[in-house]
Order: C-alpha cells, then sequence, then structure tokens
C-alpha cells in the first residue's frame, strides 16, 4: 500500500531542492558559466580569459563580501557557432547557473545570445565589439568598445596625423566588416580617401599578393582590421617588401605576442586599446603582478584585461543581487553597474548596455607598447 504522506513528503522535499537550485549548486556555491575557445585556432585567447576569470575569482572569493563561494563552470567552445549554442542551452537548462560570461568572437556570442534571450539569463562578453550584439536583448552586455567607436577614434588619429590616403584591411568575419565599415565611414566623412579595400582569410600565411596590390594604390597609411597573429605576419611581409606606410589598427592586434612574432618590425605600429600594462595605477599594477605571477613574467595584453574586468563586474552584479541572486536581480544589477573600476578603465552600461570608455593610442617603440601623447 502507497503511503500517501511519505509521497507528499517527498515531493515537497524535491519542490524545495527544485527553488533552492535556482540560485545555488547542491554545495551551496553560486554558479556562472563561461563560454570561451579553449582549443582550436582560437584557443590562445581563450586560455588568457581562462586565467584572467581564475585570478579574479580568487582575489573575489578570498575577499569574503559573500558567505558562500562563487564558482565558474567553463566550457569549451572552440570559437564554433554550433558548439557554442550547445553550450548556452546546457547553461540555459541549469538553473543554478545565474550569469554567463563570453564568448570571444562577435559571431559566436550572438550565436548563443539568442539561446540565452529566450531563456533570460544574462551574457557578459569580455570582447563581442560588433555593434548589433547588444541589440539582441536586453539580456545582452559588454564591456569593450565598440567598432562604431573603435574605428572612428582610428580614423580620426589618421587624419590628424595628416595622412590624406588610407589602404584598408580586414579579416573576412563578421567583425571585420564591422570594423572595416565604421572605419571608412569615419576616413570618408573626414575627407581621407579609401583608395583600397579588401578582406582576407584569418590565418593567412602569405600577404605578399595583398600588399602589393597595397602598393599599387600608393597610400600615405594603412589600417588593419586584425588580431595580433595576421599582424605579425602581415608586418614582416610588409617590410620584406619595402613597403613604408606607416600601419594601423584597432585593439584586436594589442598583445605581447605580436612583438615576439613580428620582432622588430613591430616597431612603428600604432593601434588603439582601453588597456596598457605600464599604466601607473594601484589596480593595473596589481592585475600585472598577478598576471606575471601566472604566465611566466608575461605582461597582459588587453583581451586578458577585459576578461578580467568582465568577471569582476559578473561577480559584483551577484553580490549586489544577494542574497536572492536569480538570474532577474543578476540581470538588473548589471544594468545598474556605475563607475566600476576596472584595468581597462571605470565601466557604466548606458541604458543599451553599453560601456562608456575612453580610448588610448598606443605605439610599439623599441619592441614595446607604449601610450602615445599627440
Amino acid at each position: 500500500m502507497i503511503n500517501k504522506k511519505a509521497v507528499l513528503g517527498v515531493a515537497g522535499l524535491l519542490l524545495s531542492l527544485a527553488g533552492a537550485s535556482a540560485t545555488q549548486a547542491a554545495d551551496g556555491a553560486l554558479r556562472i558559466g563561461y563560454q570561451l575557445p579553449l582549443t582550436g585556432n582560437t584557443g590562445q585567447y581563450g586560455q588568457d580569459f581562462k586565467v584572467a576569470a581564475e585570478i579574479a575569482l580568487k582575489e573575489f572569493n578570498a575577499s569574503k563580501r559573500l558567505p558562500v563561494p562563487v564558482e565558474i563552470d567553463f566550457e569549451d567552445s572552440r570559437s564554433d557557432a554550433k558548439e557554442a549554442v550547445s553550450i548556452a542551452r546546457k547553461f540555459a537548462d541549469d538553473p543554478s547557473i545565474i550569469g554567463v560570461l563570453g564568448d570571444f568572437t562577435s559571431t559566436v556570442s550572438m550565436a548563443s545570445a539568442q539561446v540565452y534571450k529566450r531563456a533570460g539569463l544574462s551574457q557578459l562578453s569580455q570582447t563581442a565589439s560588433h555593434p548589433d550584439y547588444t541589440k539582441i536583448s536586453k539580456w545582452q552586455f559588454r564591456n569593450i568598445i565598440t567598432e562604431d567607436q573603435e574605428g572612428p577614434f582610428n580614423a580620426d588619429w589618421i587624419a590628424a596625423k595628416g595622412y590624406k590616403t588610407v589602404a584598408v584591411i580586414g579579416e573576412q568575419t563578421d567583425w571585420g566588416q564591422s570594423a572595416v565599415s565604421a572605419f571608412e565611414k569615419k576616413a570618408k566623412a573626414n575627407g581621407t580617401q579609401v583608395v583600397f579595400s579588401e578582406y582576407f582569410n584569418r590565418g593567412t600565411p602569405d600577404f605578399r599578393s595583398l600588399i602589393t596590390k597595397i602598393e599599387r594604390s600608393h597610400p600615405d597609411a594603412i589600417y588593419g582590421a586584425v588580431f595580433y597573429e595576421d599582424a605579425a605576419q602581415f608586418l614582416k611581409q610588409l617590410h620584406q617588401l619595402g613597403v613604408k606606410a606607416p600601419v594601423f589598427s584597432s585593439s584586436a592586434a594589442y598583445n605581447e605576442q605580436l612583438l615576439k612574432l613580428a620582432d622588430k618590425d613591430a616597431d612603428g605600429f600604432r593601434l588603439s586599446s582601453t588597456f596598457v600594462p605600464t599604466i601607473d595605477t594601484p589596480n593595473v599594477r596589481h592585475f600585472v603582478d598577478a598576471w606575471k605571477q601566472a604566465r611566466n613574467g608575461e605582461l597582459p595584453g588587453q583581451f586578458p584585461a577585459q576578461a578580467y574586468d568582465a568577471t569582476l563586474i559578473m561577480l559584483d552584479a551577484v553580490a549586489r543581487a544577494y542574497p536572492d541572486p536569480t538570474r532577474d536581480k543578476v540581470r538588473d544589477a548589471l544594468a545598474s553597474t556605475k563607475d566600476f573600476p576596472g584595468v581597462t578603465g571605470n565601466t557604466t552600461f548606458d541604458a543599451n548596455r553599453e560601456p562608456q570608455k575612453t580610448l588610448v593610442k598606443v605605439e610599439v617603440v623599441d619592441g614595446a607598447f607604449k601610450p602615445v601623447t599627440d
């Protein structure tokens, strides 16, 4: 004979556990997800994000700001949209996940954003800079400058240097196309003539045919929407062919590895950034020291700095939503973020969940990234 009281007791216990798991894991910890490429041709970026996030998480938990620990569930998207969507579904279906970080590229971030939109789960990307990313829904946030901001910044820099003509290259991705479009629009408005424009596939080993085309257009300057690996290869081959036009780029190329890959050919390379590791402020010094300890003395580039800040911004939102950090409350706490003191500058989200930040000009001088004061 079935014991009705026992059945009702078990049912009540299950309901109670279900309610608890909406914000906490079984061990009492709060959990956020992080989808990022840990393997594949962009795995080096994801590995940097993971190290930066682990530094931030360790510091946050050590602060005892919350009476319970926070955990991060890292999942490898391999910079593949299909894989990222699967991860997003996994996070969305797990009621203990109350916020998500990532992904890396705009294309992959935007694909997974559709899942988070339907699930009502906040997604904060450290690097998705396509202008349309935050337009997907109220659940999308980023703490990086968009190409609609960075492109015009660099176009103005080139114009201020007195260059009248420019050749433009960009990688054949959603991000590359948005970066080129934003730059060219402002360059033309400034009266700078775009004499050449072409896209390339990421990981191109030989830029010499492209460089030959650029040389024929006789530009005063070159602008590239490129990441550091391609930037290093491009700079080396540019100098091999004797092209003297100065090269400008977005912050995507800011990485210490570029200096190692391009060596002396990187000197004179100019780019924008929200982070310079040599800026002498307490929080930057602290992060640089922690990063160097974790990465055998290497200086951090902008992207790990963005991941460090993004993780701390999400953790701060979770803390402000406590003691009942539901997905809705975490989202509202993120939206109300104001003057968060990050290593990439103070972050305030506007009504469209866009960060208000300041870009700085950087140039490679004697094998090191140095701020430019025009």
